[in-house]
């Protein structure tokens, strides 16, 4: 199906670019803001040897999937669905799979962009120095002062999302490509800086016994849920993402070897950012497991009492803004790709209708920080209910049904001719854990999720 054809949007140039696009849609916030608190909160070491075997038997086959629909159906994933389902000789309603793609990435960006905003902001108040010197108690006000106006979040939501919109609407190759080829690389480099200065500065082997000296006594079944349902988040999957960058692969390129490059560069980043985020923890006796506010409360604090702390937290937010954006533009990729094909409008204007109601709806997000903070349903803020349905119920079961879609119902030899792999062990194996192995896991995560288990 795929041999024949290539997207009307364009393809990457070659494997180097889909891995540095696919590793940049999967680093974002998560990797840098949400894995090292994650980790300090359930115990360290334990909790980071399940997550890697999470990424190895639930992710990377989940992954290799997507692309593969991506590939196969070379469209925006509703477009792609719908046009495999009819030559698999199936349901037409599969297409509402890829409509639950996009509308999850389209969901998941509005909020995202509002924090990605805040990093933003942080590299202009680190520049600034204005966390040198500073106690808690000003550094928890500074955080307060920018999420409790809701002009100045505005402002910095509105900025990202049009640096986003920006890239997209150059295309594949000229806005994408052009893109993660600089972002992808400066972000790794301004990494390995910062896990430098930790190893220099900060209490670096204590930061490393914690991430890598498994302490089962400190593991729970709550901990293992949490680290399988990061593992699949963090690849991006279930949001139509991974699978409109799949549409732009390559048929030459293996899906194989760019699914496990991609999930070992994703976990590289995020063991990384621990190196670079724990000594300094330690260093400035501060507690690893202090939740979401590590990044914005409890680093601002270290930045502000280190040597070179106007430089390192200038840095650090610049590549928090960086994974941010690698991310957002792949996000909102699959919301432009289908306006372009159903509603046949040229690139910009796809990108002006996608990226303004993005951004619109993104002020729910701000207004839950501060106007609309005591306006509640079922206890949660507007924030917290798009927070909850995508994370909780829209991705898993986009990443279950990707997984019952080709192990289930596409035929043995649609999939094994889009791998480009011989019917043997190795593709028995892979078959076994997209077959069995990936949906129950996911059916495990949403069940705890929703509340369903204690």
């Amino acid at each position: 199906m795929s041999e024949t054809t290539q997207s009307i949007h364009g393809q990457w140039s070659g494997k180097l670019a889909f891995i540095l696009a696919a590793t940049g849609s999967a680093v974002g916030l998560g990797n840098i803001w949400k894995f090292p608190y994650i980790t300090g909160e359930n115990g360290g070491g334990a909790f980071v040897l399940v997550y890697l075997l999470c990424i190895a038997f639930i992710g990377v086959p989940i992954m290799m999937a997507e692309i593969l629909l991506g590939r196969r159906g070379r469209q925006s994933p509703i477009n792609t669905m719908a046009s495999i389902a009819r030559a698999e000789g199936l349901s037409p309603a599969w297409k509402w799979l890829g409509v639950m793609g996009v509308v999850t990435g389209f969901i998941i960006l509005s909020y995202y962009s509002v924090i990605a905003g805040w990093a933003l902001a942080y590299v202009e108040r680190a520049v600034s120095g204005a966390f040198q010197g500073a106690n808690g108690e000003q550094v928890g006000a500074i955080f307060a002062n920018l999420t409790g106006d809701w002009e100045k979040q505005l402002a910095w939501h509105t900025v990202f999302m049009v640096m986003t919109m920006l890239v997209v609407a150059r295309g594949v190759r000229g806005g994408l490509e052009r893109a993660v080829s600089i972002l992808m690389p400066g972000l790794f480099v301004i990494l390995i800086f910062l896990v430098g200065y930790a190893v220099a500065q900060g209490d670096f082997q204590k930061g490393w016994h914690f991430m890598f000296d498994p302490d089962f006594s400190r593991l729970n079944a709550h901990a293992v849920l949490t680290a399988m349902g990061h593992a699949f988040f963090t690849l991006s999957l279930g949001m139509g993402a991974i699978m409109i960058y799949g549409s732009y692969l390559p048929k030459n390129v293996s899906i194989t070897r760019v699914s496990f490059t991609v999930a070992v560069a994703d976990t590289v980043v995020a063991l990384l950012a621990g190196l670079a985020i724990f000594p300094i923890v330690f260093a400035n006796q501060l507690e690893p497991g202090a939740g979401p506010g590590l990044v914005f409360q409890t680093l601002p604090l270290a930045f502000g009492q280190m040597p070179g702390g106007i430089i390192i937290g200038t840095l650090f937010f610049i590549m928090l803004t960086f994974a941010a954006w690698s991310s957002a533009i792949s996000i909102i990729e699959p919301a432009v790709a289908w306006l372009v094909e159903k509603v046949g409008v040229t690139r910009h204007v796809a990108c002006l209708l996608a990226g303004t109601a993005t951004w619109a709806l993104g002020i729910g997000t701000i207004l839950s920080f501060n106007a609309w903070s005591d306006k509640t349903w079922l206890g949660k803020t507007f924030f917290d209910i798009l927070d909850y349905l995508t994370a909780n119920i829209l991705l898993p079961a986009g990443g279950f049904l990707i997984a019952i879609f080709v192990a289930w119902m596409m035929r043995r030899q649609s999939v094994l001719e889009e791998l480009n792999v011989k019917d043997g062990p190795w593709f028995e194996f892979w078959h076994f854990l997209i077959r069995f192995v990936a949906p129950a896991a996911v059916v495990i995560v949403f069940v705890q999720a929703i509340g369903l288990l204690g």
